[in-house]
């Protein structure tokens, strides 16, 4: 088996009592998901899927400001068509959902368009008091295309799905933990304790059974790769709109002037 790089953007824990926990090293930038980053887990998922020792993967953000604050803005920026038929991040999430253990995503801050879907394409959601949802994508002239307009409304509902992937607003803890999005909310300060707690139960059962287990829950909410192949081609169009590059323009240059 391969060696993971070691690559700054994500860092490995040690692999203890069977939980791995990964954590996105970009704190400078909120996290925010680069091509760097995205290559750097496709990596991780090469090395680790197949390791029968991990029985829990955990995901979380470096910092306090957030888990992850969407893909990076200035790359996106200049992405066309033909890279959202690549479905780049979608592709990733879904590797992350289709781990052969259970996943728990460590929510701290900001999880927010590609950082969302991310939390989303795991099993769990344990976030601190700190965390914020959202899906902002339409304001910038595209669509949450990586899998929240279908692992969302599985989770909370069509009809709050509909709301939240429409409006782009922001969900907090407490809102997320009331409508099924979060599975647990914590001060900040217990979020660590509180993914260990959990990871911990799930390790101790029987690691074949919870696998198992795992493969029958994705059997029955039914193929993805129909709903990926439809939002990869809508992207597409939203990636040659001029709408698109206004609207990041316009981004970018608000965040530089906070800068």
């Amino acid at each position: 088996m391969a060696m993971v790089p070691k690559d700054a953007q994500v860092l490995t824990d040690a692999l203890h009592d069977g939980v791995l926990r990964l954590t996105l090293n970009r704190p400078e930038k909120l996290n925010a998901l680069d091509q760097a980053m995205v290559d750097a887990l496709h990596a991780a998922m090469d090395y680790y899927a197949g390791n029968p020792d991990v029985r829990v993967l955990v995901l979380a953000g470096a910092g306090d400001k957030a888990f992850a604050a969407g893909a990076d803005i200035a790359q996106l920026r200049d992405r066309r068509a033909a890279d959202a038929l690549r479905a780049i991040n979608a592709g990733l999430f879904e590797r992350i959902a289709a781990f052969p253990c259970p996943t728990v995503a460590a929510v701290r801050g900001f999880a927010l368009g590609g950082g969302c879907e991310l939390a989303l394409a795991c099993d769990l959601r344990v976030c601190g008091l700190s965390a914020k949802f959202g899906q902002p994508e339409t304001g910038l002239g595209i669509m949450a295309a990586a899998g929240a307009t279908w692992r969302l409304a599985a989770l909370i509902g069509l009809g709050r799905a509909r709301e939240l992937l429409y409006t782009g607003r922001l969900v907090d803890a407490q809102e997320a933990h009331a409508i099924g999005l979060a599975n647990q909310v914590v001060p900040d300060e217990e979020l660590d304790a509180a993914v260990s707690e959990m990871a911990g139960l799930i390790a101790r059962n029987d690691p074949l059974a919870t696998r198992l287990t795992k493969q029958a829950i994705r059997l029955v909410q039914g193929p993805e790769e129909h709903y990926r192949q439809f939002a990869s081609a809508a992207q597409a169009v939203c990636f040659e709109s001029p709408e698109k590059v206004k609207r990041m323009d316009a981004f970018l240059e608000r965040k530089k002037r906070r800068a």
